[in-house]
């Protein structure tokens, strides 16, 4: 009774059910493989044979029709990769050029201060002349300051355009605040394609809309470098102008300095 028992017991793990699950499932009752691709296992055991284009496994010819499908899905998905990639490095020299931009801005303004400041010392130069010519006996020579030509000071003409620009992104970064104008917005894809032929043209309209990004970011990299070449222009000649008035102001003042040692007697 008891072998009998026990033979009943084991008959269990010696019927056709092991046999059925040793059965090799069909190609046609498998999930497809592109479809198993989305959760990423499909594509992290294969990833090796599509990278090198199927060279260790005969070529792309000798793949079977529904292994070529999985491949040009795993394509389309690496090169959307790809230009994303591309996107986000445009974004972030869009956004290195918007603050060179606000830094060439401050520079501007701190040039245009500075010139200002030989207007200032002209002024104070003038005054403390009048004084040092009225002094001395009262027959000795007149003396008169010694003036290379007037001092201009800045010319204010820079341009309003790039000055609101700069100050508006000044005001942004002080903020934190982003950029305003950000990606395009993409279309709308479909959620749930089944076929490889829609994953690809899903990857398609991806790629797309990210070229598109690419473009737009390219357009306004060319605006800016645009108009910072021409701020750069009008501060080089602001600061030539600078220089040749501090320079007048220089003779200016050793000439008063030495007006001022006569008069003291050294």
């Amino acid at each position: 009774m008891s072998r009998n028992r026990t033979t009943k017991l084991t008959n269990p793990f010696d019927s056709d059910s092991d046999t059925k699950t040793n059965v090799p499932r069909s190609r046609n009752s498998t999930q497809s493989s592109y479809s198993s691709s989305s959760n990423g296992t499909f594509f992290g055991d294969n990833k090796a044979r599509y990278r090198n284009d199927f060279r260790d496994t005969g070529g792309i010819q000798n793949q079977s029709t529904q292994e070529l499908e999985s491949y040009a899905v795993y394509k389309s998905e690496e090169t959307t990769q790809k230009v994303n990639d591309c996107l986000r490095i445009a974004e972030d020299m869009r956004e290195g050029a918007s603050k060179s931009l606000v830094q060439l801005h401050q520079q501007g303004q701190q040039i245009e201060r500075t010139h200002l400041k030989a207007v200032d010392i002209d002024q104070d130069l003038s005054r403390g002349e009048k004084l040092l010519g009225s002094l001395g006996g009262m027959f000795s020579k007149k003396w008169k300051p010694k003036k290379n030509g007037p001092i201009k000071g800045p010319k204010l003409a820079r341009d309003e355009a790039f000055a609101k620009k700069g100050s508006h992104m000044e005001q942004r970064q002080r903020l934190g605040l982003t950029d305003t104008k950000t990606r395009s917005k993409p279309r709308n894809l479909p959620t749930d394609p089944e076929s490889a032929l829609e994953k690809v043209e899903v990857e398609k309209m991806k790629q797309d809309d990210a070229l598109d990004g690419i473009s737009n970011i390219l357009g306004e990299l060319k605006e800016m470098a645009r108009d910072m070449g021409s701020e750069i222009g009008r501060q080089v000649e602001g600061l030539l102008d600078a220089e040749n008035d501090f320079d007048k102001l220089n003779i200016r003042l050793e000439d008063d300095n030495l007006r001022a040692r006569k008069l003291l007697g050294k």
